[in-house]
């Protein structure tokens, strides 16, 4: 049995309901893989979902969520090392570690173990990029090559930006020694799927619930509590078009519209990038997700037994 196990999907696929029954049957603990669960207080429009961690009267123990104060600084980098310090301590407590997660881009730093995310902000830099085009800062990330260039994710605007102060550092930093995080390369991973139609239905269906179920009065409650409207509006998708509702600068229906597109565009992205890892060399097994619970649980336990 491999001793470590990622299950990943576009948001909205269940993966989170197929990792802790697995978690149950293998004595597993979840460590969340999802960039802004890390946050406290975001709760509804990060789709935490806590009571799913429970099968009967069992809790399944949980790690990565909710370590810190909604509105503060967190980065790649603190995730690598915060995994790494849950990871072992999951390892020597004889469980298995479950990966459960859909920010690809964390996912694939703690498989690969990225040592460029040690690499620190240079605010002045954002600052000068933000002020150029996107085919511009493309031609600058060509005009200097660093060993970081093959790995790099340029798919995103806030990514290029990203790539474009890592690669200026190697660069002005030649010798510099950066720390090896974990990595995983005898992690299985598997990955639900399902058409792009169920897929939409699901996202709009469950957008409609937690707008029903509180959704809204979260986020006004983050803005009550002082934290800066623009920070929410930084954490993206139900963040920032509820902001730009509460704010007044969007209507209801608008709001819900953008909203609804921004999070169908957003899981689009999410399966491109899996599709990225792929070609990269990560083996993803493929699970149907219209089918039900106890078969997705079997088959996943299934194969991992015939490993």
């Amino acid at each position: 049995m491999p001793k470590t196990v990622v299950i990943l999907g576009p948001t909205a696929s269940g993966k989170t309901r197929l990792a802790v029954q697995v978690a149950q049957r293998l004595h597993g603990e979840i460590i969340s893989v999802d960039s802004r669960q890390v946050y406290r207080d975001m709760d509804i429009g990060t789709g935490k979902d806590l009571d799913e961690y429970r099968v009967g009267n069992q809790s399944i123990p949980y790690h990565l969520i909710n370590i810190v104060d909604a509105g503060a600084e967190y980065n790649l980098y603190q995730f690598q090392q915060d995994f790494n310090t849950v990871y072992h301590q999951i390892l020597e407590r004889g469980r298995t570690p479950i990966l459960c997660g859909g920010t690809g881009l964390y996912l694939e730093a703690v498989l690969k173990g990225h040592q460029f995310t040690a690499i620190p902000v240079n605010d002045d830099l954002r600052a000068e990029l933000q002020k150029h085009p996107d085919d511009e800062l493309h031609d600058r990330f060509r005009q200097i090559p660093s060993a970081y260039t093959v790995l790099a994710d340029t798919s995103t605007r806030k990514r290029l930006i990203r790539a474009i102060e890592i690669a200026t550092y190697l660069t002005e930093n030649p010798s510099v020694e950066l720390p090896g995080p974990v990595s995983l390369p005898d992690a299985v991973i598997f990955g639900i799927d399902l058409p792009v139609e169920i897929r939409r239905q699901r996202i709009t269906e469950r957008l409609q619930q937690r707008l029903q179920n509180g959704m809204i009065e979260e986020v006004q409650r983050l803005l009550e509590s002082g934290i800066p409207a623009e920070k929410l509006i930084f954490y993206g998708l139900e963040y920032k078009f509820i902001t730009q509702y509460l704010n007044g600068n969007l209507d209801y229906p608008t709001m819900t519209a953008r909203l609804e597109t921004a999070i169908h565009q957003f899981a689009k992205r999410q399966m491109t990038f899996f599709r990225k890892m792929e070609r990269d060399g990560f083996v993803i097994h493929w699970l149907d997700g219209q089918q039900p619970l106890t078969h997705l649980v079997d088959l996943t336990i299934n194969e991992l037994q015939a490993l």
